[in-house]
């Protein structure tokens, strides 16, 4: 594996990015690049972001095999931006950086995780077989954290039914979603599909771009744990291993308007049914209102608000005839 790149976003959570550069100074393989995106384009964030780039050059040395001499040889890159684009404009801008100097693989993460000591030396043990890699996550309490690998296209929504446990012998399984909190994924995979779309703002655009990734090539979510989470969220156990978090109203508004950027796609690839479509849009709002009742109670009359609102952007989405996707690299 040639070239491996860390693409980090954050915004206003400098001592959590404080716990993830402690991290990432233990990996027992080095990063070829380090991007620090910062949506917060903070004084304090560069500062740190300067000093973490010292401890990684004294520590690893310079970037060697760097095909890009404007770009220099520091581990580090910081990426300030103009203004807050949210995770999905940060990863877009990170990966874009990366991509320019001449990263080959890509490890996404946000700033309130950690990485495993052997997490990049496991990734790249699966780099040789996939496109793309999602490994396993601890939450923040050290327990194991349930991941939806699978998307129904047919009604846009995650599978309720995916399964979490892995059967004896069992490798890896199939999936079309990624994570931008850990997945792992090649520059040959980013000539062919883009950049991650930006105009998502947060939620469901790495989705998107696993299922993008899964029509351009073998997308794995595998058993390894290679981060944990660090941010504690408000949460209600659902079964024995899912559970609902709490989440904010602006986060709301975008998980009903984001699903007709996802249905965009989907038209390109002849995955989209306007029937499937409408019943998971219900299914969402149930979804989304048992949460507002279970875990942000005092939030039910600005959440359904958020939500309709979201719900009527998507409409006009949907009928935007100037839409384009994300262009290939190539």
């Amino acid at each position: 594996m040639r070239r491996p790149a860390i693409v980090i976003v954050t915004f206003k959570r400098q001592e959590l990015l404080a716990q993830l550069f402690e991290s990432i100074k233990k990996l027992t393989v080095p990063a070829w690049r380090v991007v620090v995106v910062d949506n917060e384009n903070s004084p304090r964030t560069a500062q740190m972001a300067a000093s973490f780039a010292a401890e990684l050059d004294a520590a690893w040395g310079p970037t060697t095999d760097d095909p890009d001499t404007e770009g220099g040889t520091s581990r580090l890159e910081y990426v300030p931006m103009g203004e807050n684009t949210g995770g999905a404009g940060g990863f877009s801008a990170g990966v874009g950086r990366a991509f320019e100097l001449g990263a080959e693989w890509f490890w996404v993460m946000d700033d309130d995780v950690a990485v495993e000591p052997d997490g990049l030396a496991t990734l790249a043990r699966w780099s040789k077989e996939a496109d793309a890699i999602m490994g396993q996550r601890r939450d923040f309490d050290g327990g194991h954290f349930f991941w939806q690998h699978r998307f129904w296209t047919g009604l846009a929504i995650y599978n309720p039914f995916s399964r979490d446990g892995w059967k004896p012998g069992e490798r890896y399984k199939l999936a079309n979603a990624l994570c931008f909190e850990g997945s792992f994924f090649s520059r040959s995979l980013v000539k062919k599909i883009g950049l991650p779309d930006p105009r998502f703002f947060i939620y469901l655009d790495d989705a998107c771009y696993g299922y993008l990734a899964s029509k351009a090539g073998k997308v794995y979510y595998v058993p390894d744990y290679v981060l944990s989470r660090r941010r504690e969220v408000a949460n209600k156990e659902v079964g024995r291993v899912r559970q609902l978090n709490s989440t904010s109203d602006m986060t709301r508004y975008y998980i009903t308007r984001n699903r007709a950027y996802l249905a965009r796609y989907y038209r390109l690839y002849g995955d989209y049914n306007p029937v499937g479509y409408a019943l998971g849009t219900l299914a969402n709002f149930s979804k989304e209102l048992i949460r507002i009742m279970l875990v942000d109670r005092e939030h039910l009359g600005s959440g359904w608000a958020r939500l309709w609102a979201g719900y009527k952007e998507s409409r006009r989405i949907l009928r935007d005839r100037a839409w384009e996707p994300m262009p290939p690299l190539e």
